[in-house]
């Protein structure tokens, strides 16, 4: 019996941010129905992080990384290693670049004894020479590679531009194609806005976003909700639900990933429209049927770029300077593409099919059968190993 393939994965990401489980459980979920056993890093994360992803246990969960650069040199060497680099953004800096170059010799020795090495799902922040420069000779490593975005395919090369895994999570057809239609009962708006005071302190929207923000709910018959989904924003969400006499969704220090996921999300099936600066507040509610509107008070295109890549335009309202008739306006408008965008959503999510039934072939090796599934039950499998 050919021995089972490994998965090297790192499923790292910030853990003060919901969105980051958005991206990974997806890809980890692909690679797992290769029939391949998963080691997976996930660094000193917080309660509730490991169970957002979904880790299942027969996945060998890591705390150090040093061990799970090990444990992948060691089974490369043997010839059952493949290699997923972590979706998101990638920080196009020297220090931001550091993992792809640390990751080289692993990557390499990945290749060379014939496994795959696979990047899908990343984004690139900064678009300066040098840094692509640097990260360029991991790309020429990969065997397949799926940017989130059509800038990064055009900047980095190696593959085209695929949707954002975070596509794939959310509400099914059914409930989408309701949305769409307007056959369900929807009564929120959901507003969520960010502060990065510890990066880059965002502007607070002015007097007249605010005064729009009020009048389109009370015109529109919704309840505001004003919700943190990145646990860095709950101050300036509170502040916001006072200033748009909103209820506020936060996110209590002692509650776990999961939890707060599934909160976020039960408020979400009720949201007709989601206004956010925040990319995956954005697409997370969008999956669960509101219309996506990217609310932007710095004049940021990261989430335009996101959705254009998945058919999804004209929705971006940059408020600013703008008077609170003309931000009224604007949101009105841009709500108003909720059914052509769901439909774009829906096409989204054929693409993605498409890019699982790619990770999931190239993960499961060249002697694998045609349908990789799980190898045996779950009770034939062994227990989840954690690694310190």
């Amino acid at each position: 019996m050919t021995p089972r393939r490994d998965v090297f994965a790192v499923a790292r990401g910030q853990y003060e941010n919901v969105g980051d489980v958005l991206l990974r459980r997806p890809l980890l979920r692909w690679a797992r129905e290769s029939g391949s056993r998963l080691h997976v890093y996930v660094g000193r994360s917080p309660d509730g992080y490991d169970e957002g992803l979904a880790l299942e246990p027969d996945d060998v969960v890591y705390r150090s990384f040093a061990r799970w650069y090990a444990a992948l040199v060691r089974s490369a060497w043997a010839g059952r290693a493949s290699s997923l680099f972590k979706p998101g953004e990638i920080q196009l800096t020297l220090v931001g670049t550091k993992e792809h170059l640390v990751m080289l010799p692993a990557v390499a020795l990945v290749r060379a004894r014939g496994g795959a090495v696979l990047r899908v799902g990343a984004g690139a922040r900064g678009f300066a020479p040098l840094p692509r420069a640097l990260v360029r000779p991991s790309i020429l490593l990969t065997t397949f590679t799926r940017w989130r975005d059509e800038a990064t395919a055009a900047y980095l090369g190696g593959g085209p531009a695929m949707p954002d895994l975070g596509y794939a999570e959310g509400a099914g057809t059914a409930v989408l194609r309701a949305a769409r239609d307007g056959a369900d009962e929807r009564d929120v708006l959901v507003v969520s806005l960010r502060a990065d005071a510890e990066v880059a302190p965002r502007p607070y929207p002015t007097p007249a976003v605010v005064e729009a923000l009020r009048r389109y709910a009370a015109q529109e018959g919704l309840e505001t909700w004003v919700v943190t989904q990145v646990s860095v924003d709950d101050e300036r969400s509170h502040r916001l639900a006072a200033d748009l006499d909103a209820h506020v969704l936060g996110w209590p220090e002692a509650t776990g990933h999961d939890v707060h996921e599934a909160r976020l999300r039960a408020l979400y099936r009720r949201a007709r429209v989601v206004l956010s600066d925040r990319l995956h507040v954005v697409i997370a509610a969008f999956t669960e049927g509101a219309a996506p509107v990217s609310l932007q008070l710095d004049g940021s295109d990261k989430a335009a770029r996101h959705l254009s890549t998945v058919g999804v335009h004209d929705v971006t309202v940059d408020a600013r300077g703008l008077d609170a008739d003309t931000v009224l306006e604007r949101v009105r408008t841009a709500a108003g593409r909720r059914a052509e965008a769901l439909d774009a959503l829906l096409v989204a999510r054929e693409r993605l099919e498409d890019v699982r039934g790619d990770v999931v072939r190239l993960l499961a090796g060249p002697d694998a059968p045609a349908s990789p599934a799980h190898v045996g039950d779950a009770t034939s499998r062994p227990a989840q190993v954690r690694v310190g």
